[in-house]
């Protein structure tokens, strides 16, 4: 029997009400109209369902059966609507991130990309901000979340989840530090070096680091654009010093090799999706936000 049928719900109506005078008033459908539809139930399922008596209807025991059935098909197809419209609601719809400019090429275009793939209708509006910025931003509500390195604390923001990025040496794939599963910040001192500068987050870590273990980076250039440095190298003036989101994903074309740095005293970048806590999030800002947190429960 249809579950969106008019049977099924004519015999609901007069099995909590015993009566089908009761089930007409409640429904607004002819007493004649809601007799016909349970004798033809009746007949379909070759068994009575109710008992006539003189106070009313009872139901028999395939009645009982059948509208245990239904009250399961009615929950059922509530999940089933809940679901539709969370379908529905992935169909279309948009939303605003925040991010530095750090992202704005490697893992988060490729996840952008794929999203447009299999969520056309979902615009996303991409902002890139720095860091220090993007907390104030957040709270004015000119996102729906923000992707940021090291936030500070601000009472108003969440942070949802984080990933750690290691900090290390960037190089050409020939390069003898690329054969290296790891190096000591010691080699900066070996081999000509493009270090990071203001505003870029990494000059500090970098900056401490020499000045506390003593040894003297060979500084052949320094540069402000996370671009800059990696076209340097690719053009073999230096090795350079990055974070691994930096150059992920020349390091997936096999263009650039990676080394992690291995020194206890050196303070690895803190990526955090953060989110203003008393915002309602849109159904396509919170799932974009998982696919993100997919990614981040990936290891480097």
């Amino acid at each position: 029997m249809p579950v969106f049928s008019r049977f099924l719900r004519y015999f609901v109506a007069v099995a909590q009400h015993g009566s089908i005078r009761k089930a007409s008033d409640e429904l607004h459908i002819a007493a004649s109209a809601i007799d016909r539809q349970i004798l033809q139930g009746e007949k379909i399922f070759d068994t009575q369902l109710f008992e006539r008596l003189p106070s009313g209807l009872r139901l028999t025991t395939a009645g009982e059966l059948l509208l245990t059935s239904c009250r399961r098909w009615s929950r059922d197809l509530n999940t089933l609507k809940i679901q539709m419209d969370n379908i529905k609601g992935l169909r279309q719809g948009s939303a605003d991130i925040l991010i530095p400019d750090a992202l704005t090429k490697g893992f988060l275009p490729a996840l952008l990309g794929r999203l447009r793939e299999s969520h056309p209708g979902i615009l996303v509006s991409v902002h890139v901000r720095k860091s220090q910025h993007m907390g104030e931003l957040l709270v004015k509500g000119h996102a729906d979340f923000a992707l940021m390195f090291n936030p500070s604390h601000i009472r108003e923001l969440t942070v949802r989840t984080h990933k750690t990025i290691p900090l290390g040496f960037v190089s050409l794939p020939q390069h003898p530090i690329a054969a290296l599963s790891e190096a000591r910040f010691s080699m900066a001192a070996e081999y000509p070096v493009i270090v990071p500068s203001p505003p870029l987050a990494l000059w500090r870590p970098i900056g401490l680091l020499e000045a506390e273990t003593g040894v003297r980076i060979a500084t052949v250039a320094k540069a402000d654009n996370i671009q800059m440095i990696k076209s340097l190298v690719m053009e073999g003036v230096g090795i350079g010093m990055l974070s691994y989101l930096d150059v992920y994903d020349e390091v997936q074309k096999k263009q650039l090799a990676f080394t992690p740095i291995s020194n206890k005293k050196l303070t690895p970048l803190t990526l955090a999706l953060c989110v203003d806590r008393s915002r309602q999030l849109s159904t396509a800002a919170r799932f974009i936000i998982s696919e993100i947190e997919n990614f981040f429960a990936e290891e480097i």
